[in-house]
């Protein structure tokens, strides 16, 4: 099964671009026993928590919306899906802003063409290919360019709605995402993405 993204980076941004995750830097051992079921996404309820970081200074992060995707599981275990990103939604939420460079200043930068060029490129989509334990390997298309990639940590909640996170990280300069900072600051290469999907029946 296909599962888009869109990063910003980011999200794709984007920039794509998680941040200020509590998520556990290890997944648990999955369940692959039980009878296999497809969800779709819900999009009220998904999304993905970019992260930037401007190295020994600070970070930027924020969210991106899912506009659309399914993904299938067995047990806790994802077997499949794909999800599409909107890059249109980059949403910085940290506070590392001035007058001089206030947060809408950070949005037009990130969407325009020095990092994911939404006007062309308006969504990023990750489409899974295989899955082993808790990790799936799959193909990141952002800024028209495609990628494997690979998602860590992917846990599956069945308490209440059926929930599927995982984590993303993104080297930008494979997506052609080549600006650099002015003077000293360096800016890392990797963009990171904490995704959550919501399953609805």
């Amino acid at each position: 099964m296909k599962l888009k993204i869109i990063f910003a980076s980011a999200l794709l941004a984007s920039f794509l671009f998680s941040c200020n995750s509590t998520k556990s830097t290890e997944a648990t051992a999955v369940d692959s026993t039980g009878t296999e079921a497809t969800f779709m996404v819900d999009p009220t309820a998904s999304n993905i928590v970019w992260e930037g970081n401007m190295v020994k200074l600070y970070k930027h992060y924020g969210d991106l919306k899912i506009s659309e995707g399914s993904f299938t599981v067995k047990g806790l275990q994802v077997t499949g899906g794909s999800f599409t990103a909107d890059m249109k939604s980059i949403s910085p939420t940290d506070s590392n802003y001035s007058a001089e460079h206030p947060k809408e200043y950070l949005v037009g930068h990130l969407s325009d063409t020095s990092f994911f060029s939404v006007g062309t490129y308006p969504t990023a989509t990750f489409v899974i290919k295989t899955v082993s334990g808790n990790t799936a390997t799959g193909d990141l298309t952002l800024r028209g360019i495609t990628n494997e990639e690979t998602v860590t940590n992917i846990l599956v909640d069945t308490v209440g709605a059926v929930k599927a996170t995982g984590k993303l990280v993104v080297d930008r300069q494979k997506y052609k995402v080549a600006y650099k900072a002015d003077g000293d600051k360096v800016l890392s290469n990797d963009i990171t993405l904490d995704i959550t999907l919501v399953g609805k029946k």
